[in-house]
């Protein structure tokens, strides 16, 4: 029987919508899908960048010897707005044409039964709403202006710097210190905060997901009762996390180079940031874990059940009485449809209650750590480098 079509799941994206969406299709930066991405790249990343650059070179501090850290030398600054900026704003369209396809992977591979369609389709019409919602883009910005500038006033930025000079205890800014503060630190701001966003968007319909009846199957060869793509998916949010480590990256090569810190000093801090970012991706998942498990006992159940008949039978038919002909064991079966069904039983019993495995979380990991390895060549030679990579992979 045909399923009932849904309006909306092949429609569902987490990033064509909002105002600054509309605002990208309005200034011929963005089309109906995203399209003109280079252009959309090269316009922010080139106003958050650009003026400061020519700022702190009419001001004398791009590559000023006075200073100890001059613009183009201030590693952070660099990999935030020439990095980071332009990954975050390319993720846009990989996460769109990924996570679309996982919706619909619901309804295709029946996950979702035919009863609990409406809820479905209720929590991707609600994921849609917030993801268009005005007042949610215009208290992101509010937030980037208020809390956003405390933080980096008080808490990141320095005086005795390109960007602004400490007097009596008080930070002034100069041009291209007032230029960052009020529109490139906010870009930036704003952009992470709605990925961030569009992160918790999606956590949430996960979870209106999870709480359906779910037809998962013990069986499926994938090993997680049918939702292995979801760990797959997590794949799509890579763009993200590697930003994050470029970050991280550009933060710990600044305290290397210009305050004399020790690389090595930054090993825990690196590693647990790694997977904190992981976890950022991964842990909505193990929302699935119940029913997970449920599908797991309960198949457990029922195929130990048809072992236990199946095997009787078999014993009872071949091994106490005795066959009417010698060959007549060879010619049948039964052989055959007993190892199918301790392959079966085989393949419930390796069930993950979780819908990723370790190769899903390894790669997240690496997309992470791929922009800390040129760190390392602060401590060690390419070629050293290189092979000590090389042994932790292989």
């Amino acid at each position: 029987m045909k399923r009932p079509a849904l309006s909306q799941s092949s429609d569902f994206s987490l990033v064509l919508g909002g105002p600054l969406y509309q605002l990208f299709r309005r200034t011929q930066l963005s089309g109906s899908t995203l399209e003109l991405l280079h252009r959309r790249i090269l316009v922010i990343s080139l106003l958050a960048w650009l003026p400061l650059l020519l700022l702190s070179g009419f001001e004398g501090t791009a590559l000023g010897d006075s200073l100890k850290i001059p613009f183009l030398k201030d590693l952070e600054t660099q990999v935030r707005f020439l990095i980071a900026l332009p990954v975050l704003i390319l993720a846009e369209l990989v996460v769109h044409l990924r996570v679309r396809g996982v919706v619909n992977k619901f309804i295709e591979r029946r996950i979702v039964s035919d009863e609990d369609l409406p809820k479905f389709e209720a929590a991707i019409d609600s994921t849609m709403r917030l993801r268009n919602s005005v007042f949610v883009e215009v208290a992101l910005l509010l937030l980037v202006f208020t809390v956003g500038q405390w933080v980096w006033r008080s808490q990141i930025a320095a005086g005795d710097s390109w960007y602004a000079k400490a007097d009596n205890g008080q930070l002034h800014l100069t041009g291209a210190g007032q230029w960052l503060a009020l529109v490139s630190v906010p870009i930036f701001q704003f952009i992470l905060l709605r990925w961030y966003l569009r992160l918790g968007l999606w956590y949430r319909f996960l979870w209106k997901v999870s709480r359906l009846n779910l037809n998962l199957l013990s069986t499926h060869p994938d090993k997680a009762g049918g939702l292995a793509f979801l760990g797959k998916s997590a794949y799509a949010f890579g763009p993200i996390l590697f930003a994050q480590g470029a970050m991280l990256s550009g933060l710990i090569a600044t305290r290397v180079l210009y305050h004399g810190e020790n690389l090595l000093a930054f090993k825990m801090e690196a590693a647990s940031m790694i997977v904190l970012f992981v976890l950022l991706i991964m842990a909505p998942l193990l929302m699935f874990a119940p029913q997970l498990a449920r599908a797991k006992r309960k198949g457990l159940g029922d195929y130990g059940l048809l072992a236990s008949r199946y095997t009787e039978e078999f014993e009872e038919k071949w091994v106490r009485r005795q066959p009417q002909e010698e060959n007549e064991l060879l010619g049948s079966g039964d052989i055959q449809s007993l190892a199918d069904l301790g392959n079966s039983f085989a393949v419930v019993r390796e069930m993950r209650v979780v819908p990723f495995g370790l190769e899903d979380i390894t790669r997240l990991a690496a997309a992470t750590a791929v922009p800390l390895l040129p760190l390392g060549l602060t401590i060690f030679s390419l070629e050293e480098l290189i092979v000590r990579v090389a042994k932790i992979i292989f």
